[in-house]
């Protein structure tokens, strides 16, 4: 049976351009980032958060989504990208005083292969135009041997509001 363990938290109590997680032990197999996140971004669009590991801005992150837009699925795909994506964040938009849900699975992130990643995400709003991207799901690949220990995660254009919360967690296997 999979134990997990809070390494760290992280509840903003002010505005903050990203939220890093450091010096992540490497005694776990895998780990899970839980987010409650809403942004400052006045446009509907600024929906997704990016991802780094390691401090990497290089053209090593991979990504393909899937998500409801209305009534109908849509997907992208991106290959070397400078950040990997996740999908859902709330923005000003939203219904006042929502955050949105996203949980983010790493495993193996201490092994020498690529790390994959993959990312559950959906907004809690009331407001139409958001209404149309209710739940996303992406697979992510950071092409890098090196085992992970920083996560950086950021709005692209906007700050994380007071009130966003983030809890990392390792997975052992019991």
């Amino acid at each position: 049976m999979a134990t997990y363990t809070l390494i760290s938290s992280n509840i903003l109590s002010s505005s903050a351009a990203s939220v890093t997680f450091s010096a992540i032990p490497a005694t776990y197999t895998d780990l899970v980032l839980r987010c409650s996140s809403r942004d400052t971004q006045a446009s509907v669009t600024d929906y997704y958060l990016n991802l780094n590991f390691n401090g990497d801005t290089a053209t090593n992150y991979s990504i393909t989504s899937i998500y409801n837009f209305g009534s109908a699925a849509a997907s992208d795909r991106w290959t070397s990208q400078t950040n990997g994506y996740i999908y859902q964040d709330n923005s000003a938009t939203a219904t006042a005083n929502t955050f949105a849900n996203i949980e983010i699975y790493i495993p193996s992130y201490t092994v020498s292969q690529n790390k994959p990643y993959s990312s559950f995400g959906a907004p809690e709003s009331n407001v139409a135009n958001l209404s149309t991207r209710s739940v996303s799901a992406v697979a992510g690949l950071w092409r890098n041997t090196a085992a992970i220990t920083s996560i950086v995660i950021a709005p692209p254009t906007s700050s994380f509001v007071s009130g966003s919360s983030f809890y990392l967690y390792g997975i052992s296997n019991a």
